[in-house]
């Protein structure tokens, strides 16, 4: 089980358990025009994708149930269709928490193969609600509202069940947690995450793309091209900056407090109260890195 933690600058949740008790009276869905009939929804938690038509809605995560309200009256304000397909990225609570609501609702819930055994070996889902009845390993194809949706998995990623959500005809990307825009990432490794997979699923990603694609970043603002590449040459830049302090003996310790091996990215300063900080991000690459060896 992952504990529950609160990202102070994202209120980023990782566990539903945790934010039944959290006030989110206050929560406001933002709906954010992307391209044509793609929309980003930000409230709190991870940031939704929204695709509008004839079909009906499509919708890329859930963030957390208490919000679903708030998210359906959001949805209503771009379409008079109910979220008739549901895909999550993978199976965190802040982008997987409002499963068992749209499932209610009647939305189709679609993900990995890892993300249905998690959510279905969480403790707290006596019901077995809110599993994804429709599953893939590699990759898969939808047809809908006029585009030829691409759903890619990249294994050991931020977990184990990631995927990316690529609309080639209006050229989004939704990325889920294998891209955090303009931060240090979270890497989940005891949940199958890891550094080098992190880095090939972005590396994946910009594969997809051209330099005028749109993308929706699992945390952070709407991203471009540009800002993508930079995070993968964050992640490359402090990968090879920890290989090289691991090789030259350097102790777990001493890497967590050497603020020059992530510097040229982010401050400790800077990144001092987000979720992942300065020291944190070097333990996780450490401790990646290490088990890969």
């Amino acid at each position: 089980m992952i504990k529950s933690t609160l990202l102070i600058a994202f209120s980023f949740i990782l566990s539903s358990s945790v934010f039944a008790f959290q006030d989110m009276d206050d929560v406001k869905i933002e709906v954010v025009p992307v391209n044509e009939n793609i929309y980003m929804l930000l409230g709190r938690g991870g940031n939704i994708g929204v695709s509008v038509g004839k079909d009906g809605v499509f919708m890329i995560d859930d963030q957390f149930a208490a919000l679903t309200p708030k998210i359906i009256e959001a949805v209503k304000t771009i379409s008079d269709k109910p979220v008739k397909f549901l895909v999550n990225t993978h199976y965190h609570g802040d982008h997987a928490g409002g499963n068992a609501n749209f499932e209610k609702e009647g939305a189709l819930i679609v993900a990995h193969e890892n993300v249905r055994k998690r959510l279905k070996e969480d403790e707290k889902n006596t019901d077995q609600s809110g599993l994804p009845i429709i599953t893939f390993d590699n990759k898969m194809q939808l047809h809908l509202n006029g585009d030829d949706i691409m759903v890619v998995h990249v294994h050991n990623a931020h977990t184990d069940g990631d995927a990316l959500i690529y609309f080639p005809k209006s050229n989004v990307l939704h990325t889920g947690d294998t891209f955090f825009n303009g931060m240090f990432p979270y890497i989940d490794l005891k949940s199958g995450g890891s550094v080098s997979g992190d880095i090939e699923a972005a590396k994946t990603g910009l594969m997809l793309i051209n330099a005028e694609t749109k993308i929706i970043p699992g945390h952070g603002s709407l991203a471009t091209y540009s800002d993508y590449k930079n995070y993968v040459n964050m992640l490359e830049g402090i990968k090879a900056n920890v290989l090289a302090a691991i090789e030259a003996g350097k102790s777990r310790e001493a890497i967590l407090a050497d603020e020059s091996l992530t510097k040229n990215y982010m401050t400790d300063a800077a990144a001092e109260k987000s979720f992942i900080n300065g020291p944190k991000i070097r333990g996780t690459f450490y401790d990646s890195l290490k088990s890969e060896d």
